[in-house]
């Protein structure tokens, strides 16, 4: 079965991946503005138009469900419409529906402006309404913080022993023009020790940020990309897993530490390589104790073995894992749904080659990721 679905992936490709500019805030902008925006420019860059389209998954702001109506805007019949949250489930779910001949051009976009404006509040994604977050105030820093404490407890890892992997997150952003918090460093690891405490263990330069901005990726079969101006990223395999409704039930280490060993093992098996084989890893950071879990639930070390395997010199960019190489969503951007996108983006700029600055010498395969599902990828 993995291989038989590792076939259909791989005979379909990237074949427009962009982002919009993205900013704390883009004055004059909507999310429908940034999301179609981001949309045209996924579609220039694969030298293809919006009526190709026959398979949308589009978030428009907060709105998940805002695909039929922007296909319909912008005069499609007879589409398919994908379901899954943007990122790399939403890639893996287009690609199987562009193998199996339901669409040949699928796009996925979403963009968020002019949302997050009362700055004396936290980020409206990070507080939906249910009793623990209105009554004991369980918004996402708290929520990601309590099984990370129970992780460098379970293990006794301590907070200086991981604090250079946010250091160098930020400083790829400090290095990347397009990055929201371009210029903003160099950061070391006393300077992320030294922030405010948000939920401990997290300091505030443990934390993504909050930005605007939107995010697509077009999808075509294998055969028509050849035909096309740019470089086809040939998808390789992924994986999906959940561990349980968020902001409702407590994210304890005992559910989550492990999510993600067998989407890995079902996105390696599908892609006949081995976990050694990836050049850079475009993983899901919104917090930091996640970036090491993934490491260590995709089987790259044991648990509580993640610091000693991330050490400043591995996640160089000339190291053997280089991380989040624009910056991530600590510096580059981190809007409410188009940052899973951005994971997928940024993969596909370093398999072309085209990441400018922070580009991974000879990258081939790359892992993009968000904290249920990965997708492996290749310019092979």
């Amino acid at each position: 079965m993995a291989k038989d679905i590792g076939r259909a992936l791989q005979s379909v490709a990237v074949v427009g991946a962009y982002n919009t500019p993205q900013a704390r805030s883009l004055p004059g902008h909507t999310s429908s503005s940034v999301t179609l925006d981001a949309a045209r420019g996924a579609l220039a860059q694969a030298g293809l138009r919006m009526p190709d389209v026959d398979g949308f998954n589009v978030t428009v702001g907060m709105d998940a469900e805002a695909s039929a109506a922007f296909a319909y805007d912008v005069g499609a019949t007879g589409f398919w419409i994908g379901r899954e949250m943007d990122g790399v489930q939403a890639v893996m779910e287009a690609a199987l529906a562009v193998a199996a001949g339901e669409c040949d051009v699928a796009l996925i976009a979403s963009g968020q402006a002019s949302i997050y404006t009362d700055r004396d509040s936290t980020a409206p994604w990070t507080r939906p309404t249910n009793e623990f977050i209105e009554t004991w105030g369980l918004h996402t820093a708290v929520e990601w913080a309590l099984p990370a404490q129970r992780y460098l407890h379970e293990f006794g890892v301590k907070p200086e022993d991981l604090a250079h992997i946010p250091a160098t997150i930020r400083n790829y952003g400090a290095a990347n023009p397009e990055a929201v918090y371009h210029g903003r460093g160099p950061f070391t690891a006393d300077d992320i020790l030294a922030s405010r405490m948000v939920a401990s263990p997290y300091r505030l330069l443990d934390c993504a940020t909050t930005s605007e901005g939107g995010s697509a990726v077009v999808l075509t079969t294998m055969e028509r990309a050849r035909d096309l101006p740019t470089k086809p990223i040939r998808l390789l395999g992924g994986g999906r897993e959940e561990w349980g409704p968020t902001y409702v039930n407590p994210p304890t280490y005992t559910r989550t530490g492990m999510v993600g060993r067998r989407a890995a093992a079902a996105a390696f098996a599908q892609a006949g390589i081995a976990r050694e084989d990836v050049d850079v890893f475009e993983v899901y950071d919104n917090f930091t104790y996640e970036v090491v879990r993934y490491f260590e639930a995709y089987g790259y070390c044991g648990p509580g073995e993640g610091a000693q395997l991330l050490t400043p010199e591995n996640i160089r960019l000339d190291g053997r894992y280089p991380i989040c190489t624009d910056g991530g969503l600590m510096s580059h951007s981190h809007t409410g749904f188009s940052q899973l996108t951005q994971k997928v983006v940024r993969a596909v700029q370093q398999l072309r080659g085209e990441a400018k600055v922070n580009q991974v010498a000879g990258a081939k395969v790359a892992l993009a990721n968000w904290p249920k599902g990965l997708l492996l990828m290749t310019s092979e």
